[in-house]
């Protein structure tokens, strides 16, 4: 995992932080940079010494969303960004998330603003520094609320406060973040990246990575579903890993008063 411009890389077993590293403009979005990060995910999704992956910026800033030229430049060309996506990918900046097999954390540093805040949003966890804050900013850019955040924010925070967040644009701290929902957990600067590798390990020691999968995506395809459909979905997932290996290890595990050691996912170990 190296070459990066944009971003930095480091596998701590069993963990990646990827960090966004353009910390003179706040961590802004090029298409460059979104590249890098895609690739990132990637690599880490295939190392199988990552369990789960976290998100955060180097700086001031967590992301402040699109970089203020390329905006300008999408508004001016006004080319679609559907233009030149494959045709079996789902629509939005940061959507591809949702089906990454491994847990997705946000450790959001500082201002997470626009696609900043989208890329928050469609990580799985959000944990966030006192010092952090969040803003939609769309509607002040002339835009509608973007890349699928109509559809997360009022699942975390509620419909009358998602709109509230949206038509506004207001800047939120932290602290009112943490009360309304839209993080799960508050700290301090200096115990950011830390709290969020914990939550990794606590994962990686506890649970096995495939069921951690399977999880996530009953969790995300069962939100747009009636309860009967969810029911008979999470039944047939279920008959398939009580008869596979980590059903048989979380058992013996169990019996034999130990940790128990689950496969991994990922087909290479990766490179630094």
């Amino acid at each position: 995992m190296s070459g990066y411009t944009d971003i930095r890389v480091e596998v701590d077993d069993p963990c990646c932080v990827i960090t966004l590293n353009r910390p003179e403009t706040l961590n802004a979005f090029t298409y460059h940079t979104l590249g890098e990060l895609r690739a990132a995910i990637d690599d880490a999704v295939a190392d199988q010494r990552v369990v789960g992956i976290v998100i955060t910026g180097a700086g001031r800033g967590f992301s402040s969303g699109l970089d203020a030229q390329v905006l300008a430049d999408t508004t001016e060309s006004g080319v679609s960004s559907s233009a030149n996506r494959p045709p079996d990918e789902l629509p939005g900046l940061f959507s591809y998330l949702l089906q990454v097999p491994k847990p997705i954390i946000a450790a959001v540093n500082g201002v997470a603003a626009g696609g900043g805040m989208v890329l928050a949003l469609m990580s799985d966890l959000r944990i966030a520094s006192t010092a952090a804050s969040f803003t939609t900013v769309f509607l002040k850019r002339g835009l509608i609320a973007e890349h699928g955040s109509s559809w997360l924010l009022p699942r975390l925070v509620g419909t009358g406060r998602a709109l509230e967040l949206l038509w506004l644009s207001d800047r939120i701290g932290a602290a009112e973040a943490a009360d309304m929902g839209l993080v799960e957990k508050l700290v301090e600067p200096d115990e950011l990246l830390d709290s969020a590798r914990d939550w990794v390990r606590r994962m990686a020691d506890s649970a096995a990575p495939k069921a951690i999968a399977a999880t996530k995506s009953l969790v995300y395809n069962h939100l747009g579903v009636d309860y009967e459909a969810a029911l008979h979905e999470a039944e047939q997932v279920q008959d398939a890993f009580v008869a596979a290996p980590d059903a048989r290890e979380g058992a013996l595990a169990l019996l034999e008063k130990r940790a128990p050691n689950f496969d991994r996912l990922g087909g290479h170990p990766g490179d630094d």
